[in-house]
């Protein structure tokens, strides 16, 4: 496992599980949870899931990581558009599994370009995508110019 030396640590409390709610522990965020309907949950209305926070979150990250190379690379991937999908479902051991799917959009890079950063980002820069490396499937589509 690798050792990071922590610059930022985010705290988040949830409480009442997938039906309860969850905030961050500096109050700056909160959010009502709830199973969707397709889990056989009620799907509250204006409530969100785990899977919605993490796809947010790993989508934001993967962005900040494209750019990031962008830059080291003297290019500009600062309008880059990451979309980001996340599945749970029963996995064939048992329990439950994730996988994700990216669409990655920049009309202003060329597509060879995109995918060069897009593969960069994944494989060297990205917290989300070492946490999930050779545990959780992932697939790219990237849309350059």
């Amino acid at each position: 496992m690798d050792q990071i030396e922590p610059v930022f640590t985010a705290t988040a409390t949830a409480r009442g599980g997938r039906n309860g709610q969850a905030e961050t522990a500096d109050g700056s965020f909160g959010v009502r949870l709830s199973v969707p309907k397709a889990m056989g949950g009620p799907g509250a209305s204006g409530a969100v899931t785990p899977e919605d926070l993490f796809a947010a979150g790993y989508a934001a990250c993967f962005g900040g990581a494209i750019d990031f190379v962008a830059q080291q690379r003297g290019q500009d991937a600062s309008q880059v558009a990451v979309t980001c999908a996340v599945s749970i479902g029963g996995r064939d051991k048992g329990g439950f599994g994730l996988e994700v799917k990216f669409r990655v959009e920049d009309s202003q890079l060329a597509q060879a370009d995109l995918e060069a950063l897009v593969k960069a980002a994944h494989e060297e820069i990205c917290p989300y995508s070492h946490a999930t490396r050779n545990n959780v499937p992932i697939a790219f589509e990237v849309v350059g110019r």
